[in-house]
């Protein structure tokens, strides 16, 4: 069977109401690049028969930056890393509040308050974050979402109240590749979270890097452990090496298998929200429109952590001109 039946057989499966198993993924992250424009293609139709041809929009602000105990390979906030970063303590409510603001000025239907650090459990800071949290609720229009490492149950049941409606906490690559990038928390005390946030009655936003050093076999894994999980949306984030970390010399991945990688995921969640974020703009340059017709219908834009995006309104003409529907916070309540 050739690689352009493969992807009709496989996708045609998909557009039936079907769900593929891991054996034909693999089969479709073999394809070669040659015919990874049909592979796009197909990916992009399972986009529009499950999600449509809204764009889901949205943004963060670093709240609390660096200082962070985890050794994350990838992250130029760890302490057990010498990147060149600002380093501050949580933010004020009212730059928290400008921020998202600012954010739904740009287009954004989502925000999301983003802190340093393991988690919350012990955080003195927790009622400050909850506290700036129900005014942006309170303020805008913007879906609210929050992310601040692990969870206790008490805890994510505050977020709920304060309006959070998703809970974003990265299960970042494969399980079996996970010891590969951190070493200070386990795999397990992620997905511990998750169950966290759902349990509280939240929608989660997990996902993860394309680009650690990982095989196509441990990012389809990844897509396949979180639609077990049942999460709601899905950041696919790619290396953008910073000086001073772990990772600062990993080589880029090439544009197209970006794109297959992206196409992969909406094979395998076909009705979930996938969106590209964090490196797109230096991994992805001049093929970034590509992705959004290659199966993903969402996008982080602004700034990220610790490193520049692209301005909110070309991100926005980037949508329209594809005739595609950017969803704004306008549309949210």
């Amino acid at each position: 069977m050739t690689n352009i039946e493969s992807i009709m057989k496989i996708g045609t499966k998909v557009l039936l109401g079907g769900e593929i198993v891991k054996e034909e993924a693999a089969k479709l992250g073999a394809v070669e690049d040659k015919d990874v424009p049909f592979l796009l293609a197909m990916a992009d139709k399972i986009r529009q028969q499950f999600v449509g041809d809204d764009v889901d929009l949205c943004a963060i602000v670093n709240g609390r930056s660096g200082r962070c105990s985890e050794n994350c390979r990838f992250c130029a906030q760890s302490v057990h890393h010498q990147a060149n970063i600002q380093i501050y303590p949580l933010l004020s409510e009212a730059k928290l509040v400008a921020a998202a603001k600012q954010a739904e000025a740009g287009g954004a239907l989502r925000f999301s308050i983003v802190t340093s650090g393991r988690g919350v459990e012990q955080d003195s800071d927790f009622p400050k974050m909850v506290s700036a949290l129900k005014r942006i609720n309170q303020e805008t229009n913007l879906k609210v979402c929050a992310s601040f490492g692990t969870l206790t149950l008490e805890r994510a049941k505050e977020l709920k109240a304060a309006g959070v409606s998703r809970y974003h906490h990265n299960v970042e690559s494969s399980r079996n590749f996970y010891s590969k990038v951190c070493t200070t928390h386990t795999y397990n005390d992620r997905a511990t979270t998750i169950a966290i946030a759902h349990e509280a009655g939240l929608e989660v936003c997990s996902g993860g890097i394309i680009g650690l050093g990982e095989s196509m076999e441990d990012r389809i894994d990844m897509a396949f452990e979180l639609r077990a999980f049942g999460v709601h949306s899905v950041p696919l984030n790619i290396l953008n090496p910073i000086k001073g970390t772990a990772l600062a010399e990993q080589p880029p991945v090439p544009p197209r298998e970006i794109l297959k990688t992206f196409a992969l995921f909406r094979f395998i969640m076909p009705d979930k929200g996938i969106r590209t974020a964090g490196g797109r703009e230096v991994n992805l340059r001049d093929l970034q429109a590509i992705s959004l017709m290659g199966g993903i219908n969402g996008m982080l834009i602004g700034g990220y952590l610790t490193t520049g995006g692209r301005n909110y309104e070309m991100d926005v003409a980037m949508v329209e001109d594809l005739g595609l529907r950017p969803l704004a916070a306008k549309d949210a309540k």
